[in-house]
């Protein structure tokens, strides 16, 4: 029950067989606010059904990069670490880890950063490229995929844990945000209306993931805030917030962004995952 709206067992066992049938969270969500349902309603019935079928089909061969939680675990054997899985949201898909990175592969990984940190850009709306947005006030670099042997460790420790090729992740990108440092609400996918937007895709396919690793913890502020769930992930050191979007619409609920500093200073590493090999 929530407010006046009440979804039945019939309800339910029909969203279950959609999901099985190969219906998207996202779609069957859409259909029921479109039918008069409040999208909290529809969200928390979606996520229900999704939980008491499991979902095994699109578990076992996902559209886009997973973790495997179908038993449950609190631990995930991502090859040469245990990862706690700390947090589980279903729609949008968001895990948040603990323990992904240890405190030495952190501050090995600024460490190496750090000599190549450059003022911040996102993809040009306009033109080919990439340009500086005042949305985006962090500093950063890239790292070619596997240029280091923290940075290759930590790779293959993330395809994995997400069961998703090597090869389709991008190099990893190292931030680091200083007092009053932002990124503001933003999607991962790239637009379709953007200039740039078909040479990138050239490259290996849309991002289909993000993972953010937190190579440091902040004094005060600095969470990656998913405003459309109302939901934040504090930047603890080692740990990580994994999110996916199987298309590139605002209707995934992927909306996300970093809030400010407002004490200390934040470094993080992103890894973005492709739909086929990245080069």
């Amino acid at each position: 029950m929530s407010g006046t709206q009440y979804v039945t067992p019939e309800l339910q066992r029909w969203l279950r067989e959609q999901l099985v049938a190969g219906q998207s969270t996202v779609d069957l969500v859409k259909s029921m606010v479109t039918a008069g349902w409040q999208q909290k309603v529809a969200l928390d019935a979606v996520a229900k059904a999704k939980l008491d079928g499991w979902f095994k089909k699109e578990e076992a061969t996902p559209g886009v990069p997973e973790p495997d939680l179908r038993s449950g675990a609190c631990v995930v054997d991502a090859g040469d670490r245990l990862v706690n899985v700390l947090t589980t949201v279903q729609l949008p898909r968001v895990v948040v880890f603990g323990n992904l990175l240890s405190d030495d592969e952190c501050q090995a990984i600024i460490d190496a950063a750090r000599p190549r940190m450059e003022r911040s850009e996102t993809v040009a709306e306009a033109k080919e490229g990439s340009e500086v947005n005042m949305a985006r006030t962090s500093r950063g670099m890239f790292f070619e995929r596997g240029e280091h042997p923290v940075v290759a460790r930590v790779e293959a420790r993330i395809a994995k844990l997400l069961n998703w090729p090597l090869e389709n992740g991008e190099g990893m990108q190292v931030l680091h945000y200083q007092p009053g440092a932002e990124y503001q609400p933003h999607y991962d996918y790239f637009d379709a209306r953007h200039a740039s937007t078909p040479s990138i895709l050239k490259r290996g396919g849309q991002r289909l993931g993000t993972l953010v690793m937190y190579l440091n913890t902040p004094v005060r502020g600095g969470a990656t805030t998913f405003p459309d769930i109302k939901m934040a992930v504090q930047p603890i050191r080692g740990q990580a917030v994994f999110f996916s979007y199987d298309k590139p619409e605002p209707s995934t609920l992927t909306l996300h962004g970093g809030a400010p500093v407002l004490e200390g200073e934040k470094w993080v590493a992103t890894k973005w995952l492709r739909q086929g090999k990245f080069e």
